[in-house]
């Protein structure tokens, strides 16, 4: 699976990005995965929930899909 996610801020965490995606269920589902499993954004594993993402930047979520991020 591969959507768009759009953004009217400059920036977004990677934990309010998870949450827009509707992929979890709660915000601690959020920060256990990002500390355990790990995400990838643009190609490179993130462990941090805080990490900034901007425009054209690519989340992909193991077992569930990638995510771009696209200026509203």
């Amino acid at each position: 699976m591969r959507e768009e996610i759009k953004i009217s801020t400059p920036s977004i965490t990677l934990g309010q990005l998870l949450k827009l995606a509707n992929i979890f269920d709660s915000g601690g589902m959020i920060k256990h995965y990002i500390q355990t499993e790990g995400v990838l954004v643009n190609g490179v594993r993130e462990y941090r929930r805080g990490r900034k993402l901007y425009p054209n930047d690519t989340v992909t979520v193991d077992d569930i899909g990638s995510f771009t991020i696209k200026k509203s």
